[in-house]
């Protein structure tokens, strides 16, 4: 008889998918599950199982250190090299009809709500040339900037702490997806004001090594003189103290920021609100490849502070961020 952690979650897989299945993001014996049990052992679904019509038998004990056992789902290696790359709990791959549907005609999301850009941001898609994954380091690297991914033509791939975090991923971006493509219906050349402010070209020549004096005051100077940001600042009273931190080093920012100027920075991470991350993940920000609200909601950043109190200033900070990558890193 099974018993403990390993039962406990033999039940939340059995459930998830017969949820899945209810909501139609998998049909047939499409889609699998995995679940991480301790260090080296997962539980995985087996090939050819019905995720809606799970029974213990459909759900495998495989060792990551060691081949794996037959009958294993196809998608073993996809979800063994996740394992081995971060720490993840669970994995959900699924084939929603909406999202599918959508990026088989486009490479990018059209978020029209600000729950999409906040929870979702810029969703990567990894190209797909077979029915099962045969490359998934283009995976791996694709989860670096989201906890979701889109393989083009055959479903998503999300990972989190608990099934509930990836299943939610999930959920939201069909409901964009349901979102961008009612709104074609009321006008065909939707555009959005935000996302046009959002990509002016501010690009610099100069670059800067990352997180250096320098390259955080040009993010300043930059900042300041921005039209849109100074407009918004005032509109909105956008007047706190944030500051940036480098884990694992002594570099630390504070913005001092009164009606959308950064008045003056400090080097120390006295503030209210505070924003810390690893070196990888803050090269993706400055790169723009990651949107810093989407990485605290993934747990890919750290904040001190409340988050909903941050997020009354979504516009001007979103703006901010993007200003982030035109400061060119070496």
């Amino acid at each position: 008889m099974i018993l403990g952690k390993e039962a406990s979650l033999r039940n939340e897989i059995i459930e998830l998918g017969r949820k899945l299945y209810t909501l139609r993001l998998v049909v047939a014996r499409s889609g699998n599950l995995s679940a991480r049990l301790d260090e080296n052992n997962i539980l995985i679904t087996a090939t050819g199982a019905s995720l809606g019509n799970l029974t213990g038998e459909d759900i495998l004990k495989v060792d990551l250190t060691k081949i794996p056992p037959p009958g294993v789902t196809s998608e073993f290696p996809m979800h063994s090299l996740i394992y081995k790359n971060f720490p993840a709990k669970v994995i959900i791959h699924c084939h929603p009809t909406l999202t599918n549907a959508y990026f088989a005609s486009h490479q990018t999301l059209k978020t029209l709500t600000f729950e999409s850009k906040f929870y979702l941001g810029d969703i990567p898609v990894v190209e797909q040339e077979t029915p099962t994954v045969t490359k998934p380091e283009l995976i791996i690297a694709a989860l670096k900037s989201a906890n979701l991914v889109v393989l083009k033509n055959h479903g998503v791939v999300a990972l989190g702490e608990k099934f509930s975090d990836a299943l939610y991923l999930i959920e939201a971006l069909e409901e964009a997806v349901k979102v961008a493509s009612v709104a074609r219906l009321y006008q065909k050349d939707i555009l959005d004001g935000l996302d046009k402010a959002l990509k002016e070209d501010l690009t610099s020549d100069e670059s800067y090594l990352m997180f250096s004096k320098e390259h955080i005051q040009a993010i300043v100077d930059l900042v300041n003189k921005d039209e849109f940001i100074g407009q918004k600042g005032k509109e909105m009273d956008l007047t706190l103290q944030l500051a940036i931190k480098l884990d694992g080093a002594k570099d630390v920012y504070k913005f001092v920021i009164e009606k959308g100027k950064i008045i003056r920075l400090d080097a120390d991470e006295n503030a209210p609100f505070v924003i810390s991350a690893p070196r990888d993940v803050w090269e993706m920000v400055f790169l723009g490849k990651l949107d810093p609200f989407v990485a605290t909601m993934q747990g890919k950043m750290k904040l001190k502070g409340e988050l909903g109190k941050l997020s009354r200033w979504y516009v001007p900070f979103t703006r901010l961020f993007e200003l982030f990558k035109q400061v060119k890193i070496k």
